[in-house]
């Protein structure tokens, strides 16, 4: 298939749409998720609890800095894994897939402005990651600002008086939000713990990286990379979650709603918004699929060794098979057609 050469589209609105609308929601979802992660403009739900409750007296597992998945190493793992995964994936297309060219095309704004296909859907791409990063940060603190749900190890942080709140049985219910004596930073960091925001940005990085590895990736004469690459991306998000349930940092279920949350908004920008990555039509699959399925046949082969391949490949046979129509209820003549019809 000859190579065609890339169009070039003009667009007159690129650059004021890119710099005044998608760099200012950029912009506003990086200071909000700043003031949600790192301010108390949004002073968390205070909410009560019973005395004595045993799923909430774990011991305190320390400062998130003392983790076994620290935030040094997290964060880094969340961000820079996958750009580097899509930045691979799309230098690799330009030089393997040859109709990448074709399906991409240059955009000028103006007579000085040329947009590379490639710088444009790396952009693309990366910027909708990031974005999706802070959206995830954005919407899992704002669930916690308003649900005010204690960790396991609240009651150890909180440190209530029971007998100056009263506290007679398992079954009484606290409800006031000067019944801790503990260190106030410790208590609102323990009051945040549905979702697990660090299980939504890993769920979310690792799903928006497993969707990209399988839809764009092309891997031929093999049917276990992609699951290999798939699984090796995935596993991180889930030995995260486990570790933050076995540190007494987050129940079950936080983790749990912060995996649906992170994989729900990554399945929703993939989808809905970057269209499964521009992957090929339904034309271009069967067209794809079709110079797959085309073995061609050396003409210096021996007659035996063609004749095989013929008959593994009867699609590649230069002449259709030969069927039998009924011309008499007893007379049967081959012919050189494809159907027979009675």
């Amino acid at each position: 298939m000859a190579a065609q050469e890339t169009e070039i589209k003009s667009s007159a609105s690129i650059i004021p749409c890119f710099l005044f609308v998608e760099l200012v929601l950029m912009a506003g979802t990086v200071i909000l998720s700043y003031h949600f992660e790192y301010t108390d403009t949004f002073p968390v739900h205070s909410q009560g609890f019973f005395c004595y409750d045993s799923t909430l007296s774990k011991p305190y597992p320390g400062p998130e800095s003392t983790s076994r998945p620290p935030p040094r190493l997290l964060y880094p793992l969340i961000t820079v894994l996958p750009v580097l995964t899509i930045l691979l994936g799309e230098v690799s297309a330009v030089f393997i897939n040859p109709r990448w060219r074709t399906k991409e095309k240059i955009i000028s704004c103006g007579d000085c402005c040329f947009f590379n296909p490639l710088l444009r859907r790396v952009v693309r791409i990366l910027g909708l990651f990031s974005f999706g990063l802070f959206c995830t940060v954005i919407f899992a603190g704002a669930v916690q600002t308003v649900t005010g749900n204690q960790a396991p190890h609240f009651l150890s942080v909180c440190r209530p008086n029971y007998t100056a709140l009263g506290c007679m049985s398992h079954l009484q219910y606290v409800s006031s939000p000067y019944a801790c004596t503990g260190d106030p930073e410790l208590i609102t960091e323990a009051r945040k713990a549905f979702p697990s925001k660090p299980a939504a940005l890993g769920a979310y990085a690792a799903v928006y990286t497993t969707m990209y590895v399988t839809l764009v990736l092309k891997i031929k004469g093999s049917r276990l990379v992609k699951p290999s690459l798939c699984l090796a991306l995935l596993s991180p998000s889930w030995l995260l979650c486990l570790l933050r349930v076995a540190e007494y940092r987050n129940h079950w279920r936080d983790v749990l709603a912060g995996t649906v949350v992170g994989s729900a908004i990554a399945v929703f920008l993939v989808t809905c918004v970057l269209n499964n990555f521009g992957s090929s039509t339904p034309e271009e699959k069967e067209l794809q699929q079709k110079e797959e399925d085309e073995v061609p046949i050396p003409e210096n082969l021996h007659p035996p060794a063609r004749e095989k391949i013929v008959e593994l490949h009867p699609a590649m046979s230069p002449d259709p098979p030969p069927c039998l129509v009924p011309v008499t209820p007893d007379v049967l003549i081959p012919s050189n057609c494809m159907t027979s019809q009675v």
